[in-house]
């Protein structure tokens, strides 16, 4: 429709422009009245190829297959106004990171903090030159360090999340571990099973934590990197645990021993 009439406005122009330069015998006037009326008649041309495209674009974007039509640059506006507006002291990476899940997570870090310390106790015991477990010292020393590692992760997460981390004090640790029953192999093996059952339970209740805040990516943070392996910990400990039961003390104590040292 824009097209014709624009057509129909150019071929009236001309007529008009021949009419006035016939009658002032300019044949120049009229060539370039001419010219003047085929430009004008162009550009309405594309002006009219321009709406059309615009509208058939704007046609197209609001017709989507769902029926939600993502609007960027203007649903971008109220994260802007928050990302400008925030305090310099305030993280810019927050996102949907409740206040329970931050408390949360650095409970959780105590607790690792506080299961290593305990596991370090178990490894400066055998290490003595009186008990003389190089095997036990060994396994729990790494034991030690798996807890500190796992308590750095909770803390890179906090700060990858936007959270603070805060420490808490560490409790004071036993520094022996004989007992007259059961002696002190098989009681260290039967506390370290204790710890990691407790350290589960603390982990279910980061979990369900961040699942009643309805925060997704904690809940399989937590699911990928530490409930998994603290069941397969649980297993093996388990294992130690009835092995200990079975050779009860003094050489069979031995052997267990030279056993933790080549694994």
């Amino acid at each position: 429709m824009v097209m014709a009439r624009a057509v129909v406005a150019g071929s009236v122009n001309t007529s008009a422009g021949a009419v006035l330069a016939t009658r002032s015998g300019d044949q120049g006037s009229l060539s370039a009245s001419c010219k003047s009326v085929v430009v004008r008649s162009r550009s309405l041309v594309s002006q009219s190829r321009v709406v059309a495209v615009r509208a058939s674009g704007q046609e197209f974007a609001t017709k989507t297959l769902s029926g939600v039509v993502f609007e960027p640059f203007s649903e971008v506006q109220d994260q802007l106004v928050k990302v400008t507006t925030s305090p310099q002291l305030e993280s810019l990476a927050r996102q949907r990171f409740a206040p329970s899940c931050e408390a949360a997570i650095n409970d959780q870090i105590n607790v690792e903090y506080n299961v290593s310390y305990v596991y370090h106790a178990l490894y400066a015991y055998f290490d003595r030159d009186n008990v003389g477990l190089p095997g036990f010292a060994q396994y729990f020393k790494h034991a030690s360090d798996e807890e500190r590692e796992h308590a750095e992760k909770l803390m890179r997460y906090q700060n990858q999340r936007g959270g603070k981390v805060k420490l808490q004090s560490i409790v004071m640790p036993l520094m022996e571990f004989d007992h007259h029953e059961k002696g002190d192999a098989l009681y260290a093996m039967e506390l370290a099973l204790a710890l990691e059952k407790l350290t589960n339970e603390k982990l279910f209740q980061l979990h369900q934590a961040a699942a009643d805040a309805n925060d997704h990516q904690m809940t399989e943070f937590i699911e990928r990197e530490f409930l998994t392996e603290q069941v397969e910990a649980i297993k093996k400990v388990s294992e130690y645990v009835s092995q200990l039961r079975r050779v009860g003390q003094g050489h069979g104590v031995y052997h267990f021993d030279l056993q933790l040292q080549e694994a």
